[in-house]
């Protein structure tokens, strides 16, 4: 890891429908997520009772600006399936692994 960089959790507990949609429609996830500056990698997790995202960007800018944009997707694309605000969870990351 070439610096500190940033990630958020978006944690959408009890909304199992916003994550059955969010998986239909994986293209315009992966679209919207990768577009944002900064970008380092992305991960949807289903749970029992909903689900939640941990996208993790270069720096605090990338993790804002990815959850506004969640945030105005849903409230565009799905609005029938928003439910509540996810809990936002954001901080700077201080060890990744990976393959």
């Amino acid at each position: 890891m070439g610096g500190l960089e940033h990630a958020v959790i978006r944690h959408y507990k009890g909304n199992a429908q916003l994550l059955d949609e969010l998986a239909r429609r994986t293209d315009e996830v992966e679209q919207l997520i990768r577009g944002v500056s900064g970008f380092v990698s992305y991960c949807l997790v289903r749970t029992a009772d909903g689900g939640f995202s941990v996208s993790v960007f270069e720096d605090r800018a990338g993790t804002e600006e990815s959850s506004r944009r969640a945030g105005d997707w849903i409230r565009q694309n799905a609005p029938q399936v928003a439910g509540s605000p996810p809990e936002v969870i954001e901080g700077e990351a201080i060890l990744q692994l990976s393959n």
